[in-house]
């Protein structure tokens, strides 16, 4: 079952644009990426809990002694919450070929600025 997952999860990347051909996955990233979610269930963005990602801060293709790091591992969703692909928007910055490197940061601000915004709503 392995293989199966990490062969269909490598094409989806592939055609997403989210990693390049040669980028091959460790056979521990499975395991790695269901701990991850279990420590941290929600997006850290909009902290949604559905389509969650775990995107690698640093990207595993150019920091292959990072893939399984876990302080190299953030949550993101792609659950369109709010209208919007968190794991695209902030991991990325709109395209999957893309590197943000501020993610964690980027995603701190827009989770506040989400919180403050429900905030307001409830207040009027």
């Amino acid at each position: 079952m392995h293989d199966k997952y990490r062969v269909i999860t490598k094409l989806k990347d592939i055609i997403q644009g989210k990693a390049p051909l040669s980028a091959t996955r460790s056979p521990h990233w499975a395991a790695v990426r269901l701990c991850h979610l279990k420590n941290h269930p929600v997006c850290a963005v909009c902290e949604g809990r559905r389509a969650l990602n775990v995107h690698h801060i640093r990207p595993f293709h150019i920091h292959p002694e990072l893939e399984l790091d876990p302080t190299n591992l953030i949550s993101l969703c792609e659950c369109l919450s709010y209208g919007v692909n968190c794991h695209l928007l902030i991991g990325h910055l709109g395209n999957f070929k893309g590197i943000n490197p501020n993610v964690v940061e980027d995603a701190a601000v827009w989770n506040k600025k989400i919180k403050e915004s429900l905030s307001n709503d409830k207040e009027e």
